[in-house]
């Protein structure tokens, strides 16, 4: 299959073709097989990422770094931008253009919108969105629909429930339009709090798809018909009142007895941190559940196989 995304930008979900999907889980199946049987290679040997984290990260900063070494690749790791020029009030434009000299990709993260965006705009490599505040997260929503297609063979006839934060989960807007992009008769659940619901500007993009949904803020009734129960963390970080926050923190847990009517083939998925219970810990271990196992192992792949897409032709 011929390579369209050899130093192309990977940073919204909107801009990757349904080939663009295929090719990259074909490529994330021969990465599982390469970690499994050798490990990793030198693929990427002379080549270079610069990882611009300017907010905090420990997974997706950790399997970024983690892939790119996998294949021999060199990293610049910065996670935080704390003791670098930003603190002395470089900005934006000059740091991208700085780092594009000594890297040959960048992998962003901002808590403002769009900021990945921005910065494909400022050089003439490939860019990474590796999240962008409450907008997407493209690598993240690529993997969970990597993990759900591989563990139900495709993604036809799929119920999906994302539940939480729905509102500043950047993880499930990605996700929503990827697998609205690539599955045939799906059909969401978006189980939220009132004011946390899935934005306007999201669901008209759903719709716009073919793919129906519902919304409702009772978890209960939409476990029994889910193939995907999706949960997530309400976002600290993203409330300017801490009281709304600790209202809503713990609107959801997911139990094991919940899951009594659920679906045998059911799977229990998290973009993780768990952070306010959203998931009880007796659920950790249950074979249903995939955000400690193969969610995290797929992420891993996917970005390795992202990294020699962009990279190699």
């Amino acid at each position: 299959m011929k390579n369209s995304l050899f130093r192309k930008d990977i940073v919204t979900v909107e801009s990757l073709t349904t080939e663009d999907v295929e090719l990259i889980f074909e490529k994330t199946r021969e990465m599982e097989r390469l970690v499994k049987e050798k490990g990793g290679d030198d693929r990427l040997k002379g080549k270079i990422m610069a990882a611009l984290f300017y907010e905090p990260s420990t997974r997706t900063f950790s399997s970024f770094i983690a892939a790119m070494q996998k294949l021999g690749g060199g990293i610049i790791p910065l996670n935080g931008m704390k003791n670098t020029s930003v603190e002395k009030g470089e900005s934006f434009k000059h740091t991208i253009q700085v780092f594009s000299r000594y890297a040959d990709c960048l992998v962003v993260r901002h808590p403002e919108p769009g900021m990945p965006a921005m910065a494909a705009g400022y050089v003439d490599m490939p860019v990474i969105n590796a999240g962008d505040g409450i907008n997407e997260h493209p690598t993240q929503a690529l993997f969970d629909t990597y993990t759900i297609h591989k563990h139900f063979a495709g993604l036809d006839n799929l119920k999906v429930a994302l539940v939480g934060d729905l509102k500043n989960g950047r993880t499930v807007h990605s996700l929503s339009q990827v697998l609205a992009k690539m599955g045939k008769n799906l059909f969401f659940h978006f189980v939220s709090p009132a004011v946390l619901k899935m934005p306007e500007e999201i669901k008209k993009i759903i719709k716009s798809s073919g793919t129906n949904f519902s919304e409702t803020d009772n978890l209960s009734s939409v476990i029994s018909e889910s193939d995907v129960i999706y949960m997530t963390r309400v976002q600290k970080e993203r409330f300017t009142d801490i009281t709304e926050y600790e209202r809503l923190k713990s609107f959801y847990m997911l139990e094991k007895k919940m899951l009594n009517n659920a679906k045998k083939r059911v799977i229990i998925m998290h973009p993780l941190p768990i952070a306010a219970g959203e998931i009880s810990n007796d659920l950790d271990t249950d074979l249903r559940s995939v955000y400690l196992k193969e969610q995290l192992s797929n992420g891993l792949y996917l970005r390795m196989a992202l990294l020699d897409l962009i990279l190699r032709r």
